[in-house]
C-alpha cells in the first residue's frame, strides 16, 4: 500500500481514573497463588505491567470513544460537521446491533451524510479503521475521517478472576491460558485524518503491508459476543509463549514487505509506536526485526494491554511528551490475535 495524499491530523485520547496494580489482582488471587507456590509479583516480573485502568461498571464503550473522538476534533481544529466517514473500530462494542458507531455519531452530532460502520479485528482494529479511511481518502471519496475506539476490560478481568477461583480442578496449563486476561486495561482513542488539501499538520501516512497468517487463530480465543452490559460473564484463553513466537515471525514477513512498500531501511526509521503486550513480547519484536530498541515509546508499564485502542493511545502519548521534528520517519508496528500484522509509515 502506498498513499500520496493521506495525512494523520490529531490524536485524541481518555483514560480512567481508576488504577488496578498487579499486585491488586495478585492479592485477590491469594488461594491459587498459594495452590501453585506462587509469590506476588509474578504479573509485572513476566509482563512489565505494574497497573492498568479500569472505566466504571456502567460505562460502554461508545462513551468514551466519543470522549476521544470529541478531544480529536478539538484537538485537530476540524469542525464535527466535516467528518465524512466514522469507524469504531474496538474489540468492546455495546451491544451487538446497532453498530456502536450509531452511539458515538449521535453522541458527536456529526452529519447525516456521514458513512458510519464498526470495524472489529482484535488488537488491530484501529489500524484497519486507519486502512479503510486512507483508502476512502486516497480515492478522493472523502476529506476528513474520524476513527475511534473505546477498549472496556472490567468484564474480562473480573470474569478470569472469578474462574480462576471457581475453578476446583484448576491446573498450571489453565492459569497460565489466563494470563494474558489479567494484563488487560481500558482506554478510548481517536484519530482525525484529512486529505492533503485540507491537512493543517502535513504528516503523512506513507503506506505499508499487511499480513495475515489464519493457521495460528486458535492460539488466542475468546468467549461468544456477549456485548457489554453490567455483569456479563466473558473469558479468553491465550497460549502466550506461542504466540509470541508466531507473531514475532509474522511481524519479519510484514515488516519486510512494508520496507520495500516504503522504500525505507531500519537506519531511516527515528520512532517505533508498537501494540503494547509485555516487554519479552517488546524485546523479542525489537531483536527480531533488528531495531534499535531506543526507538520504542512505551506504555505497558502503566497502562497494560489496552486492545486496539494500545498503539494509537501510545503514539498520542508519546508525541505529546516528546513531539516529532518535522520529516521523522515513525513506524506503526501492530500484531492482533488471528494472526494479523499491519506495519505502517509516518512522515511527520
Amino acid at each position: 500500500m502506498r498513499y500520496e495524499h493521506v495525512c494523520i491530523e490529531r490524536f485524541g485520547y481518555v483514560l480512567p481514573d481508576e488504577i488496578v496494580t498487579s499486585v491488586d489482582l495478585e492479592q485477590r488471587l491469594a488461594p491459587v497463588y498459594a495452590r501453585f507456590g506462587l509469590h506476588e509479583g509474578r504479573i509485572e516480573m513476566m509482563s512489565g505491567i505494574r497497573e492498568r485502568r479500569l472505566w466504571p461498571p456502567a460505562t460502554l464503550p461508545s462513551e468514551m470513544s466519543a470522549r476521544a473522538g470529541r478531544a480529536a476534533l478539538e484537538a485537530s481544529g476540524f469542525l464535527a460537521e466535516s467528518v465524512e466517514c466514522l469507524l469504531h473500530t474496538s474489540v468492546s462494542r455495546d451491544c451487538l446491533e446497532p453498530a456502536s458507531a450509531a452511539f458515538v455519531h449521535s453522541a458527536l452530532a456529526l452529519s447525516p451524510h456521514v458513512m458510519m460502520f464498526d470495524i472489529s479485528n482484535a488488537c488491530l482494529g484501529f489500524l484497519n479503521g486507519m486502512l479503510v479511511a486512507a483508502n476512502m481518502i486516497e480515492l478522493g471519496q472523502i476529506k476528513v475521517a474520524l476513527i475511534v475506539a473505546g477498549e472496556h476490560s472490567r468484564y474480562l478481568v473480573e470474569s478470569t478472576l472469578r474462574t480462576l477461583l471457581d475453578n476446583r480442578t484448576l491446573t498450571k496449563k489453565n492459569l497460565n491460558d489466563a494470563f494474558a486476561s489479567l494484563t488487560i486495561g481500558s482506554g478510548a482513542a481517536a484519530l482525525v485524518m484529512a486529505h492533503e488539501s485540507v491537512s493543517k499538520t502535513g504528516h503523512r501516512l506513507l503506506g505499508g503491508a499487511v499480513l495475515a497468517s489464519s493457521d495460528a487463530n486458535h492460539l488466542c480465543r475468546g468467549t461468544a459476543d456477549v456485548g457489554f452490559s453490567d455483569g456479563a460473564h466473558m473469558v479468553m484463553s491465550t497460549d502466550s509463549e506461542t504466540l509470541l513466537v508466531a507473531g514475532c515471525e509474522l511481524a519479519v514477513e510484514t515488516w519486510a514487505q512494508a520496507k520495500r512498500q516504503l522504500g525505507w531501511s531500519n537506519a531511516d526509521v527515528v520512532r517505533c509506536f508498537t501494540h503494547q503486550v509485555g516487554v519479552a513480547h517488546r524485546d523479542r519484536l525489537y531483536q527480531t526485526l533488528e531495531l534499535d530498541p531506543s526507538l520504542d515509546f512505551s506504555t505497558l508499564e502503566f497502562l497494560g494491554n489496552v486492545g486496539s485502542v494500545s498503539l494509537p493511545i501510545t503514539m498520542a502519548i508519546g508525541a505529546e511528551r516528546n513531539p516529532p521534528a518535522p520529516g521523522d520517519r515513525i513506524a506503526m508496528m501492530g500484531i492482533g490475535s488471528g494472526l494479523n500484522c499491519v506495519m505502517l509509515g509516518v512522515e511527520w
